[in-house]
């Protein structure tokens, strides 16, 4: 699948909403791939790992953790970043990672972001 198609997926997948801030794309706010395990930090470019997020949101997270970014977006008045949708997405990347092994790297910093969302939930 390419890259457009794997947007197209995401876009579909969140309703046709950006996952950080939760306006809807359309003309004046495109879509744009962002990975939830950074590149940077090992990060594969696979549909789980992709979602879609407006240029704003993008370029203002830069490589931050996608929990630290939820909690940026949570302060920011103007931002309802989608959260359930953040949780089903990084669980399912996380059991993607599972099958299809390796990406050590990637792992491990989606283990410790797990860790930091679930030690919230209790």
């Amino acid at each position: 699948m390419d890259r457009a198609a794997r947007l197209l997926l995401a876009v579909d997948r969140q309703d046709g909403c950006c996952l950080w801030c939760g306006r809807r794309f359309g003309a004046l706010i495109p879509p744009t791939t962002d990975h939830l395990v950074p590149r940077l930090k090992g990060g594969p470019s696979i549909t789980a790992n992709e979602v879609a997020a407006c240029r704003r949101c993008n370029t203002d997270r830069g490589h931050t953790g996608p929990i630290e970014w939820l909690d940026e977006c949570r302060r920011r008045p103007e931002r309802s970043p989608q959260t359930a949708q953040l949780v089903t997405l990084l669980d399912e990347l996380d059991a993607e990672l599972d099958r299809t092994g390796g990406r050590r790297r990637a792992r491990q910093y989606l283990t410790s972001q797990l860790r930091r969302l679930r030690g919230r939930e209790r």
